[in-house]
């Protein structure tokens, strides 16, 4: 399977998700991310995944993603990438140790496909 397979099956897996599916981006979020430049959203979404999930042990893990505010936030809880309980649950990246690159790479491509998408609905 290719990456963007994967990325499109977990996509659609999630999108069976009550909870998952309910989070969209919302006009000035959209407006956010046009002002600032897909590029700039992309290097948020490195920032967030190095800061929020890549540490063995994350600082509030389980409440360190605000649901608000920053369209990454909410493509980090429509994947299910807001706390590594979620990325255990429904990715099997296990707690407890830190991310190793290539699931840094297969969270951020997931994400951006996820924005990307609601930005093209």
């Amino acid at each position: 399977m290719t990456r963007k397979e994967i990325i499109n099956k977990k996509l659609s897996e999630l999108s069976k998700s009550k909870f998952r599916s309910s989070f969209h981006l919302r006009k000035y979020m959209i407006d956010f991310i046009n002002e600032k430049g897909m590029e700039t959203i992309k290097k948020h979404t490195i920032d967030f995944i190095n800061e929020k999930l890549a540490p063995a042990n994350p600082k509030n893990d389980g409440k360190q993603t605000p649901m608000k505010n920053h369209p990454t936030f909410i493509a980090m809880h429509a994947c299910a990438c807001c706390c590594r309980s979620c990325l255990e649950k429904w990715h099997h990246i296990p707690m407890g140790r830190e991310l190793t690159r290539n699931e840094k790479n297969y969270i951020y491509t997931l994400l951006i496909t996820w924005i990307e998408r609601e930005i093209n609905k």
